[in-house]
């Protein structure tokens, strides 16, 4: 057995697991600490595609800075408040896992009306699609075509992240201050 194989069936039942935990756990940070190993295991298989950019852009972008990016918003948010485990819609689950299961029917047979399941790349596809090598095809089509809504996209990012900082420093403030009110109205009556 190839060492690749090897690789991938112990990488993949922990991606896939990992991927279902992420989406069970009732804890937040449990639940983002489930996605970084997922990251992390989707990393190695890109490794094993031979995709050495796709492997640093997915340890980097991913487990790093999008996943530090989630912590810091979760930790603004707070996480020490208890969920309540009652449904508040009534058949929230079923039409989640009806709509899910829908989804996933759909991406397979628009694969399989697009592509279908062949085993083989369609001819001249290498010299086509990755001329120069994958790193050069993806900055060709980033930086070219797409340069505009890349850096829209970024501002966005930046806006939303300023957002959390001061929704959250405008919530901090006011109870700080309500403290500070009863404070001053304890001392004054002592």
């Amino acid at each position: 057995m190839p060492l690749d194989n090897l690789v991938f069936w112990v990488v993949a039942p922990i991606a896939i697991g990992s991927a279902v935990a992420m989406l069970v756990m009732r804890n937040v940070v449990h639940s983002a600490l489930f996605l970084v190993l997922n990251f992390g295991c989707i990393a190695v298989l890109f490794l094993l595609l031979d995709a050495p950019f796709l492997f640093a852009v997915q340890i980097i972008v991913y487990a790093g800075a999008i996943m530090v990016l989630f912590l810091f918003v979760i930790m603004l948010l707070g996480v020490d408040r208890e969920e309540s485990l009652v449904e508040r819609l009534k058949g929230q689950r079923v039409v989640g896992i009806t709509l899910g299961v829908g989804i996933a029917l759909e991406v397979i047979l628009a694969i399989r009306a697009g592509i279908g399941f062949a085993a083989t790349a369609p001819a001249n596809f290498d010299q086509v699609a990755n001329r120069g090598g994958n790193a050069e095809a993806l900055s060709r089509v980033l930086f070219r075509d797409y340069f505009f809504p890349f850096e829209v996209t970024s501002i966005l990012l930046i806006v939303a992240a300023i957002a959390v900082v001061v929704l959250a420093s405008r919530q901090r403030r006011s109870i700080t201050r309500a403290q500070a009110a009863r404070a001053e109205a304890e001392e004054a009556a002592a």
